[in-house]
């Protein structure tokens, strides 16, 4: 089933002000993101903004812009709006692509959307990668994610979970081998139809514990499709470090 790209993408960043315009080996950093998703399938790739710098920036290049509202709390919020302007159907499907990810890897782009197309039981999916290291399992910035034998969200969550109740690490300070904890990889697919619901549904309390806007959707029982990454996953880009750090490897 044919998919869309939307990359929301803000000037205003706590860490890095104008993160999205900033230059990456001689390309900005919102440009190269689009450039990876265009290699993916989707039909359409969209860079979501409300800002008219990244506006004209992306016009430039041309990528299709969609301005939004500059109130939104989230990105989903933001998704939803682009798929109302649109007048998306229900049942099309869409993909959030971070906008500071400027070395994420079309397969996964499009592993994401067909998961979500052959698991007709899911209002969203998702993807994940194994946790090997002791000190990423108890750092509450690492996302933990546990799904069931069909491949279905049970939680997400900062705190380590699974926890082995026997220990978690060897004299490596590596995973124990009967542990398998999944990081969450921030890519989502979706169906309009879940992302229309659910700017309609209330802050979820495991949400605002948690600060995960993936658990609204569990809280409103509907289906997470969970699986590992084809590719590995870059980490996105929050720091002057991080951008430096790209700028090396693509330069």
């Amino acid at each position: 089933m044919p998919f869309i790209v939307i990359i929301p993408a803000r000037y205003e960043s706590t860490r890095l002000p104008g993160k999205p315009l900033k230059d990456i080996a001689g390309t900005s950093m919102i440009q190269r993101v689009w450039q990876q998703a265009s290699k993916s399938g989707a039909s359409r790739v969209i860079i979501a903004t409300d800002d008219e710098r990244i506006k004209q920036a992306a016009s430039d290049f041309g990528a299709e812009v969609c301005m939004t509202r500059d109130d939104h709390v989230s990105g989903t919020d933001r998704l939803q709006e682009v798929a109302n302007i649109l007048a998306l159907k229900g049942d099309q499907l869409v993909v959030n692509v971070q906008g500071d990810e400027p070395l994420i890897p079309p397969a996964v782009i499009d592993q994401v959307a067909n998961n979500l197309a052959s698991n007709p039981s899911a209002g969203v999916s998702t993807l994940s990668e194994p946790i090997t290291d002791i000190m990423a399992f108890r750092d509450p910035n690492v996302v933990k994610v546990v799904a069931n034998n069909q491949g279905m969200a049970n939680y997400f969550s900062r705190a380590s979970i699974p926890w082995p109740r026997d220990g978690a690490q060897d004299d490596s300070n590596n995973m124990a081998s009967a542990v398998s904890p999944r990081r969450h990889i921030g890519i989502y697919a979706y169906r309009v139809s879940q992302l229309n619901a659910f700017v309609a549904w209330p802050v979820a309390p495991t949400e605002r514990s948690e600060s995960l806007e993936q658990l609204r959707f569990l809280w409103n029982d509907v289906a997470i499709h969970v699986e590992d990454a084809i590719e590995q996953v870059p980490g996105g880009i929050d720091t002057e470090q991080d951008l430096e750090a790209t700028a090396l490897l693509l330069s």
